[in-house]
């Protein structure tokens, strides 16, 4: 196996349904384990990895593991000898050794800097942060790539995020639990800033922004320099991501001739109409408004708050629930809600889907509010797909680097001496970058 066919290793925690899972999968990341406590997600990421076609790697060697992040151990230790992973032990040839894994990865919970919320950050019972920084500390992993909203860029966060960088990289800061200051020496990794990337600028037909952390260990990243990817072409519009899907909830209707005919294909000509006029005319290109998965405390599936609602309906959509699919439509009889309403279609699960950038052959399990919040709260894959390919490239750069580096000596000249590798890594570092 050359350098560049090195297989890339991940964790996630926090892992939803699997919308940052796939977008690393996507740049080359084979996943150890998946971690998350929804019991809904969690079926979702079963039955794709099961079931989807080139997800065989992780069908033989993934942990899906249910249950609280909190109570996640993945290496075993002589007080949890039955602890660590299980089905990565086949590939790994044994447990996983810290600083043995490529990428840890986790898109924790926004709730506590949501603009949406009560932005209580630290204080909040839900932020997983310590969790994570702890997981970092365990592992020792070569990449840490952390995933959340905007609203943790706020200023109202800064003295947070300073502590975080602190702990990775070292510096001066306050304990967020007591405000006293202290200098962190650090997990030994580089910061590479907090980056906001917007996913309309990567396909996304969605305005979302999310805040993203990557971090490198020092002794990987070296000589090489981690590039935060650029946005390429212009917006995708809800237009041209959900035609084809609006002519197939509306064609079995068109085509049964009648009233009814007549009556989807003007609910699908208006619909067409408003979609690609906004497409053509409005400054953004016409995309979707932020999702919104909201919580189990909250009510059944919906497209947002008002404000949301009249940005859908700029779009033909009418944002006031989520339609049942065609199937279901038909055993409930909500079409007259669904598809036939004065305010536009409703989206379905699926074209939610579509809206956050899954793949199509992506399923979700559960009811439809079940399925719904998956989507919402969903990492746009498309956006994951960029940052892990440009972690993977510095990690195969690195891996390529080092295995040369190893190589070399071997054809010194008669008398001189091997030099001492600067990186003293962790047991099997030889096996990985």
């Amino acid at each position: 196996m050359s350098p560049s066919d090195h297989t890339l290793t991940s964790i996630e925690i926090c892992a939803g349904a699997g919308g940052q899972a796939i977008g690393l999968h996507q740049a080359g990341f084979r996943h150890l384990a998946l971690v998350e406590i929804d019991e809904h997600a969690v079926k979702t990421l079963e039955h794709n990895i099961k079931n989807t076609e080139g997800w065989e790697w992780e069908r033989k060697y993934c942990d899906v593991v249910s249950g609280d992040v909190n109570h996640f151990l993945p290496l075993p230790d002589e007080k949890n000898p039955e602890t660590g992973l299980k089905k990565p032990v086949k590939f790994l040839g044994g447990p996983l050794v810290r600083g043995e894994l490529d990428l840890l990865a986790g898109g924790v919970p926004c709730p506590p800097f949501s603009h949406a919320g009560k932005q209580l950050g630290k204080d909040d019972e839900r932020d997983l942060f310590p969790r994570m920084l702890q997981l970092v500390d365990e592992l020792h992993p070569k990449a840490v790539m952390i995933e959340n909203v905007r609203g943790i860029k706020d200023a109202k966060f800064s003295e947070y995020r300073a502590y975080i960088e602190a702990r990775l990289q070292g510096g001066r800061a306050k304990r967020p639990e007591d405000g006293v200051e202290e200098d962190f020496p650090g997990m030994g990794y580089e910061v590479c800033k907090w980056e906001v990337l917007e996913a309309s600028d990567f396909g996304v037909p969605q305005l979302r922004p999310r805040a993203v952390l990557v971090a490198i260990r020092e002794n990987v990243l070296r000589d090489l320099k981690f590039v935060w990817p650029t946005p390429g072409g212009g917006p995708r519009s809800v237009f041209s991501a959900l035609e084809p899907s609006m002519r197939d909830r509306y064609n079995p209707y068109i085509e049964m001739g009648g009233d009814i005919s007549v009556m989807a294909q003007e609910c699908l000509d208006r619909w067409m109409r408003k979609a690609s006029d906004a497409a053509e005319k409005k400054k953004d290109g016409g995309i979707a408004p932020t999702l919104v998965g909201g919580s189990k405390k909250h009510g059944g599936a919906d497209l947002g708050p008002s404000r949301a609602k009249a940005a859908w309906d700029m779009l033909g959509v009418s944002g006031m629930g989520v339609a049942n699919d065609h199937e279901e439509g038909k055993k409930k009889n909500s079409q007259a809600r669904d598809l036939f309403g004065s305010g536009g279609p409703m989206l379905t699960v699926e074209q939610a889907a579509i809206i956050q950038g899954f793949p199509k052959e992506w399923e979700f399990t559960g009811g439809k509010t079940a399925k719904y919040r998956q989507v919402g709260n969903a990492f746009p894959p498309p956006v994951a797909a960029v940052v892990g390919r440009a972690i993977a490239e510095v990690l195969r750069a690195a891996h390529e680097r080092d295995s040369k580096a190893k190589v070399e000596p071997l054809n010194l000249l008669p008398g001189q001496m091997m030099p001492t590798l600067a990186d003293g890594v962790d047991d099997r570092q030889g096996a990985g970058v």
